[in-house]
């Protein structure tokens, strides 16, 4: 069942989100009508999300047979016990976490000087710190590398978001969990609370 409370509108909450991740999981079929889910880097640009890889392969032949795919992007925040709002029952254990999913086409990308855009944001994201040369379609140490490798561009079709913070806790249950959350004070628990009062229509103030 889907909550309207934790869906996301909103493309500059998704832009931020996608723009600070770098994994997802494509989903595929085969010509058997298998289902089938690779895990990847990616990047999301102007709109459309970017993987590359070999041209050959289980999920490029699956590309060439049935080119509609979903692709999915999740952040788990933290796992929230059920004893932060109910000291016996176990229905309150979740978690909170950011997730999009995007379904659309796949299209195998054949100009060089978009492959060479994609991989520039690829070594942006990924090697933030540079030590590479510029990535240049014109560039003859580039040329036959990316006319080897496979750029694949997904067109969204439908974009759905969904930011689980406790949107829908009453405000007793929300500041139990929040105090849960600062008792713990886990890895990413301070982060949680942040968003739990970004997303949260109110919020308790706890010293």
């Amino acid at each position: 069942m889907r909550r309207k409370e934790f869906q996301v509108e909103q493309e500059e909450e998704l832009i931020e989100f996608l723009g600070g991740m770098s994994f997802g999981f494509l989903g595929t079929s085969d010509e058997q009508g298998l289902p089938r889910v690779t895990p990847l880097n990616f990047v999301y640009m102007e709109g459309n999300f970017y993987f590359h890889g070999s041209h050959a392969g289980g999920k490029m032949k699956s590309i060439r047979h049935n080119q509609q795919v979903c692709f999915t992007v999740a952040d788990e925040y933290a796992l929230i016990p059920s004893y932060f709002s109910d000291p016996e029952l176990a229905c309150p254990a979740t978690a909170y976490f950011k997730s999009v999913t995007a379904y659309g086409q796949a299209e195998l990308v054949e100009d060089a000087a978009e492959k060479a855009a994609v991989l520039t944001h690829f070594m942006q994201k990924l090697q933030p710190e540079g030590g590479f040369a510029p990535i240049d379609a014109e560039d003859p140490r580039y040329r036959s590398r990316l006319k080897g490798v496979a750029v694949v561009r997904i067109v969204p079709e439908e974009i759905t978001a969904k930011f689980k913070f406790g949107q829908n806790l009453k405000e007793e249950e929300r500041t139990a969990v929040t105090q849960g959350l600062k008792d713990r004070n886990g890895a990413r628990d301070a982060e949680t609370i942040a968003m739990m009062e970004k997303y949260c229509p109110y919020h308790s103030n706890i010293d």
